[in-house]
């Protein structure tokens, strides 16, 4: 199945988590190409919608593969495949430096929409577009857990079998619409797949 858009997948995503209309979930979103389709479900299922800030840590001389990532706090969660890349300590701190760093200036820009919502006693359903090494949801999910919601989901429109069986084991409910197993990169699943802007996120925080 290839998606239209992000909206297509996000309604449908919306339907496929319709048994949390009516407990006031909270949609945390990655960003920044996951925000317009949390707030489509977020609206579709009476919740809010938010940000859950992660940084993506990309191999040595190949930064679209991803190693692990970076959450807010500057926890880095590493991939149990990126032993197999041979990458240093020494690499993997400079990364976690840097992602961090990125990660507090875009708190500081996204805040100026809206301070963050605290997950704590809530179901919360944590979105992105795609998922394909898994290294950003699940440092997400992680990071959502040690704010104690009552019930953490992950959503998405698209993933590769391995990367579910992960996500299966840190979210007590995965929800996917598709899950290919022939997968190069989330953008070959939608025939539309443009950039969103920090401007755009910005707007959707401030007005949801």
């Amino acid at each position: 199945m290839i998606f239209r858009d992000r909206a297509e997948a996000a309604h449908l995503l919306a339907e496929a988590l319709i048994e949390y209309r009516g407990e006031h979930p909270l949609v945390l979103a990655i960003p920044r190409g996951a925000v317009p389709m949390g707030r489509i479900i977020a609206e579709a299922l009476l919740g809010e919608l938010d940000v859950v800030l992660v940084r993506k840590v990309g191999a040595p001389g190949n930064p679209e593969l991803a190693v692990g990532a970076v959450d807010e706090t500057g926890q880095l969660y590493i991939n149990d495949g990126a032993a197999m890349l041979h990458v240093s300590q020494d690499y993997l701190e400079e990364e976690r430096r840097t992602q961090a760093e990125t990660l507090r200036r875009r708190r500081q820009l996204y805040t100026v929409a809206r301070p963050p919502i605290d997950p704590a006693g809530r179901v919360v359903i944590v979105v992105d577009d795609g998922v394909a090494t898994g290294a950003s949801m699940a440092a997400a999910l992680r990071a959502v857990r040690a704010k104690n919601p009552t019930k953490l989901v992950a959503a998405t429109a698209v993933a590769p079998p391995p990367v579910v069986r992960m996500l299966k084991a840190v979210a007590d409910d995965v929800v996917i619409l598709q899950i290919p197993h022939s997968f190069h990169a989330v953008g070959q699943f939608f025939e539309e797949f443009p950039q969103v802007s920090d401007e755009a996120v910005i707007a959707m925080l401030a007005t949801s």
